[in-house]
């Protein structure tokens, strides 16, 4: 049993509200989760003015909105916060505490999820290809997907077993973590493999693909963007960036520049299906394969409720190469915009909205590039991790110690892992060694928080929002010995190796604030503006459906959306 101590399971567990199993009127046919990867609240609203019909507007005039959601766990990555979104749990339950952790036993780092035992069924998307063209897969060592690090069950889980199986559990994403996270240990799960410009899965969830997969993959669909621009559907001066389309902050990858047009070049260029990954095109596809899946699994067509999530990628992408504060970031919203329409008008065509219950959030927000933030006065800048071990203050503690080599073993944003084995070797005790360094590491410019794992595992903690916060962050397998955060505005312009303007991953509101707005069925517009969280998500669905709650959840029910599934 993995330790725990009374102040960790006193901050991890909320009291669940006494409720009652509802009284359904009717179960929806389809429950449609959307998780917009890196969607900061504010954003939506935004970019409101050039939306059209039945995408955001559908959500923000006709839908229940929470605009005042936030997660409240340290590290606002694309992992946790999807394990968070499937679960209702804290990271610290369902174990998924970053995108990529230490694995002690292997000596390496490890991508999230990550699974030796299985293997990827197309030929030709294996890991060595897609460390090449792909940077999320660098520390990947085998191609194999599947949700068995996720240590809780998630709602997709919850409803499979209530059903007896018989409910259609898929999720659809360019991201492999966004898909098999949210698909849980029971559904099946689909993503875009930049290696081979094909929708693939895992033997994990079939010994083969079904023959619509195969058909749709066939058909090149990623094929009718070659040649041809991500280009500007309207004048300059109609958008809020117009006159901020070329700025020095702005990544410039080779063959796709930092001003429009962005070419994606031929089919067979390197990078091509990168490119489509970086621009509206990633969700576009996703969302055609998402229809294809629909109408091949007769989705949502009989009496059980059936359960579809969809993550759309490219906000995320966008933001971390251009910035939210952008042009591409605008006209990325305006697509997605388009996206959703015809999300929408499908799953009404085929489902009915009537008997569809959306809930729409996303996984972390979006930090402001520095460059940005600088035109407005506001200090912000980028940290140098390599610089930690040169400090003057580590020399010291290597003398204090008796340590003559490096004493930290990797550091990969946010944990720093120290070097245990010299550490035993000298007779020298793990937590007080912890804990120095952390003492040193707060002294050092732009480092807000140092926090040993010592201390949360003692419960030696101030009890304030940013040590709640790391806390629910914390399992000891898989946690750094020391837990970072960065003051505010200041970040690593580090993307799993790739140089860029801007990095998520903090507790601090810019990254924890993300949308929630539910609905379709019986859900009456209305704006709530108290303070809930994501995980709140899960239960919700759970409690409108009256099934078991995902099994680590802490999330409460929000009462004004299951007071419209009820009598």
């Amino acid at each position: 049993m993995r330790p725990r101590n009374f102040l960790l399971a006193a901050a991890l567990l909320l009291p669940f509200a006494t409720l009652s199993t509802p009284a359904v009127a009717e179960p929806p046919r389809l429950i449609l989760q959307i998780t917009v990867d890196a969607l900061r609240a504010d954003l939506p609203q935004r970019f409101a003015r050039h939306y059209g019909e039945g995408g955001w507007r559908y959500l923000l005039d006709q839908g229940l909105r929470y605009d005042n959601a936030h997660y409240t766990h340290a590290n606002t990555e694309t992992i946790v916060g999807h394990a968070s979104l499937a679960t209702g749990a804290y990271p610290a339950d369902h174990g998924m505490v970053a995108n990529v952790w230490f694995d002690r036993e292997t000596g390496a780092l490890r991508y999230n999820i990550e699974d030796p035992e299985v293997r990827l069924l197309t030929a030709g998307g294996g890991v060595d290809k897609q460390r090449e063209i792909d940077p999320t897969q660098r520390t990947a060592r085998s191609d194999g997907r599947s949700p068995r690090a996720i240590r809780v069950s998630t709602f997709s889980d919850e409803l499979a077993s209530h059903t007896a199986g018989q409910a259609k559990v898929f999720a659809v994403s360019v991201k492999d973590r966004g898909a098999v996270s949210m698909a849980g240990h029971a559904g099946k799960a689909f993503w875009f493999s930049k290696a081979t410009g094909e929708f693939v899965t895992s033997d994990y969830y079939y010994d083969r693909y079904p023959d619509w997969v195969e058909a749709w993959n066939a058909a090149k669909h990623p094929q009718r963007y070659a040649n041809t621009d991500w280009a500007l559907s309207k004048a300059r001066s109609e958008y809020l960036f117009g006159d901020a389309d070329d700025r020095a902050w702005e990544t410039e990858l080779p063959g796709w520049g930092r001003t429009f047009p962005h070419a994606y070049g031929p089919a067979d260029g390197k990078y091509f299906t990168t490119f489509l990954t970086l621009s509206p095109a990633g969700d576009e596809l996703t969302l055609d394969f998402a229809k294809a899946l629909v109408e091949n699994e007769a989705v949502g067509q009989d009496a059980v409720t059936d359960y579809l999530a969809i993550s759309f990628s490219s906000t995320d992408y966008v933001n971390h190469i251009f910035g939210p504060s952008s042009l591409e970031a605008e006209v990325n919203q305006h697509r997605l915009d388009r996206t959703l329409a015809e999300l929408f008008r499908f799953v009404d065509a085929k489902v009915g909205l009537e008997h569809t219950l959306i809930v729409l959030s996303a996984d972390h927000g979006s930090p402001e590039v520095p460059g940005y933030l600088e035109t407005l006065g506001i200090e912000a800048d980028y940290f140098d991790p390599e610089a930690i071990d040169r400090q003057p203050a580590f020399a010291a503690l290597r003398k204090r110690f008796g340590l003559g080599e490096e004493l930290i073993e990797t550091y990969f944003h946010p944990y720093l892992y120290l070097k245990r084995d010299l550490i035993q070797a000298k007779g020298l005790d793990q937590g007080e060694v912890e804990r120095a360094v952390a003492a040193e590491l707060v002294k050092f410019p732009g480092i807000a928080l140092a926090v040993s794992s010592d201390a949360l595992l003692r419960g030696d903690l101030a009890d304030t929002w940013r040590m709640r916060s790391v806390l629910r962050n914390y399992d000891p397998d898989r946690s750094g010995d020391v837990y970072v955060v960065f003051a505010p505005h200041t970040f690593i312009n580090d993307f799993d190796g790739l140089e860029v303007a801007a990095t998520h991953g903090s507790p601090w509101r810019y990254d924890t604030h993300v949308p929630i707005i539910f609905a379709g069925m019986e859900v009456q517009p209305r704006r709530i503006v108290r303070q809930v969280t994501p995980y709140d998500i899960a239960p919700t669905l759970s409690a409108w459906l009256g099934i078991n709650p995902p099994s680590g959840a802490s999330g409460q029910p929000l009462q004004e959306v299951i007071s419209h599934g009820t009598n």
